[in-house]
């Protein structure tokens, strides 16, 4: 051995770096989440404002339940087309530069929907905004995938679903206020300033995301190479073959099945996001009344999905989690059908949305661990569009039996089976 060799034998070593993998996954989870759940606030709430805005809007410019529906659910046409071809290009252009892109775009074209004068105005805008917000949800489900192991992802998963019903419970007396005291400013309608006004934060924070989102662990400057060492080493452990062909997930019976588990889930959830706040001014209550009142259940669900997914990952289970609280929400939705005093009505309601939004983040913990990697680039957006249908499809069965009915009883009912045709999809996949 030459005296070069021994003298670097000799040489103190650096100590290795020792790491907690899963310190590693909170300090992620602490850094990404909260920036991800405060832009699908702004997401949601651009997406279903409508229903606020439909309080006064539809009279104003004349509009039927039956168009109503139709056209509110349009957004969801384009948002499923193009779900999947923006999945693809995130994972091939990055995270950070393709989500920005998304959240400026939308916020452009909801902040257009404020100069809406008839029909065909509003259904062109409502398809265009579909097709600039698709890929947010299921590219960020599939970014937090490249973060987080099976082993944590529900909770993770809930910390960025929470979106969904916090983005209800606080933007409803949002809209409700700026409704009321916004009405008539500069001559112009209060749900007009509403899609001004609730646009603007979704430009902002694209525009944070492309200097903020790093596009994986390697590009984090706040993680160690230790550090991104042990997280590349648990995640490539339980993650599947990536097989270059991400578009065979197209032809995966897995998928499909997925889809119309996941469709039977979200034809609940939009149903109740659309229709919430007329359902509840029909008691006889005020716009700033409506839109308090309408905070409640998404506050109940917003609870109930924090402590249901911390019940998943403790059990390590998923399937029966998200089986019971889709039966759960439909139970809550066949209640409120018939119940016979606003109280009662309230109560089911909250049970409803209890149970949609329970199941969120644990169907999406199943899925993404039973696709894998490679086939989630794809798949998890093939998955998220066929159960997006139900965005268009919800509010436009609400709208008819609404118009042929008068009431909204029988949609209701109509509501409570999508939720127990997933019950039994993920109990028979499970067997």
């Amino acid at each position: 051995m030459s005296e070069a060799a021994l003298a670097a034998a000799r040489k103190p070593q650096a100590p290795r770096e020792v790491v907690d993998a899963d310190r590693v996954v909170a300090k992620a989870a602490r850094r990404l989440v909260p920036f991800l759940v405060t832009a699908f606030i702004v997401a949601y709430l651009d997406r279903v404002n409508i229903g606020f805005a439909a309080l006064t809007m539809n009279g104003e410019l004349g509009f039927t339940p039956e168009f109503f529906g139709w056209g509110a659910g349009v957004f969801f046409i384009g948002y499923c087309l193009f779900e999947a071809p923006s999945n693809y290009i995130m994972h091939r252009v990055g995270a950070r530069m393709w989500i920005a892109r998304i959240m400026v775009s939308w916020g452009l074209v909801s902040a257009l929907t404020a100069f809406i004068w008839n029909e065909a105005s509003f259904v062109v805008l409502r398809l265009l905004l579909g097709v600039m917000e698709a890929g947010f949800a299921p590219g960020v489900i599939l970014y937090l995938t490249y973060w987080i192991p099976a082993a944590q992802r529900a909770r993770v998963l809930a910390g960025f679903l929470i979106a969904v019903p916090v983005s209800s419970a606080i933007g409803s007396p949002i809209s409700g206020l700026i409704l009321a005291t916004m009405d008539g400013v500069g001559g112009i309608s209060g749900w007009r300033w509403l899609f001004l006004m609730e646009a603007l934060p979704s430009v902002i924070l694209g525009i944070v995301c492309f200097f903020y989102l790093p596009d994986g662990p390697q590009s984090a400057k706040w993680l160690t190479p230790g550090e991104k060492a042990s997280l590349r080493a648990v995640l490539e452990r339980e993650s599947g073959k990536d097989h270059g062909d991400h578009w065979r997930t197209l032809k995966d019976m897995r998928v499909l099945i997925l889809g119309v588990a996941y469709f039977g889930i979200v034809i609940a959830l939009y149903g109740l996001s659309f229709w919430l706040p007329q359902i509840i001014k029909a008691f006889g209550f005020g716009v700033v009344s409506t839109s308090l009142l309408a905070s409640i259940p998404y506050i109940c669900a917003a609870l109930a999905m924090w402590a249901w997914s911390r019940s998943s990952d403790r059990r390590r289970e998923t399937i029966g989690h998200t089986a019971l609280a889709s039966v759960i929400g439909a139970i809550g939705l066949a209640c409120a059908a018939y119940a016979p005093t606003p109280l009662l009505s309230m109560i089911a309601l909250s049970v409803a949305a209890i149970g949609a939004i329970a199941a969120l983040p644990t169907f999406w913990s199943f899925a993404t661990l039973a696709l894998g990697s490679g086939d989630g680039v794809v798949g998890v957006a093939v998955i998220n569009s066929i159960g997006n249908i139900s965005g268009f499809a919800g509010p436009y069965l609400v709208g008819l039996i609404k118009g042929a009915t008068g009431e909204f009883s029988d949609a209701l009912l109509a509501l409570a089976l999508g939720p127990l045709v997933t019950a039994l999809l993920l109990l028979r996949a499970r067997r």
